[in-house]
């Protein structure tokens, strides 16, 4: 498998991870020209924009320790055009998968979901 359908493989596994918590999907990819959300979601009146990272280890550090200043900074220029910052409950989570790949097929071992990580 490439590294995109890895990351689109993550980012089905997050997606499908929110939903069973209560959560729904307003949009996938959302892209602007400086920037692109994987997914935003709403759950109690709170809009969430999540940045998935899918990763087969931790031994160059957590998924989450990918999401560097400049990425943060950008999902929170694309939220603030997507939402009314002033009026709107929200928050930006990062959304961890590991996976292990075994002859050929990839099986997503562990999510997990930083609420609030930016």
């Amino acid at each position: 498998m490439t590294t995109k359908e890895i990351g689109d493989l993550g980012e089905r596994a997050a997606a499908n991870y929110l939903i069973n918590n209560g959560y729904t999907i307003l949009k996938r990819n959302f892209r602007l020209k400086f920037a692109e959300v994987d997914i935003i979601a709403e759950k109690d009146g709170c809009t969430v924009f999540a940045e998935v990272k899918t990763r087969a280890t931790n031994r160059f550090g957590t998924p989450g320790e990918y999401v560097d200043y400049r990425k943060q900074r950008r999902i929170q220029r694309a939220a603030s055009c997507c939402v009314d910052i002033e009026n709107t409950e929200m928050r930006f989570d990062v959304i961890e998968v590991l996976y292990d790949e075994k002859n050929g097929e990839i099986e997503i071992v562990n999510i997990n979901h930083i609420e609030n990580a930016f």
